[in-house]
């Protein structure tokens, strides 16, 4: 298995309860590059590049959350890695 790159963006009550922290924690604990952000419409989007077994296995928790999230739906997109290695919080857009 090679390398991937997804893009998620996470629906339901998922703001405001740390998930990007959540999120940020657990893709560094795996190696992974990529970034984390709220959206202005209440979602969270991720993009994670990594091998397949560990970008899925983050998609996966993902759909649970972190405790007090209630994950309606997560959307995900083939996407290309990112421009720098590592993880990141960024701004909300």
């Amino acid at each position: 298995m090679g390398d991937i790159a997804k893009r998620i963006v996470i629906e339901g009550r998922v703001q405001g309860i740390g998930f990007r922290w959540w999120i940020a924690n657990w893709a560094n604990a795996r190696g992974l590059d990529g970034w984390v952000r709220n959206r202005r419409e209440g979602t969270v989007e991720a993009l994670f590049h990594g091998p397949e077994e560990f970008v899925n296995h983050m998609i996966e928790a993902c759909r649970e959350g972190p405790e007090g999230a209630r994950v309606r739906n997560v959307k995900e997109y083939d996407d290309e890695p990112p421009d720098e290695p590592g993880f990141e919080q960024r701004p909300s857009v």
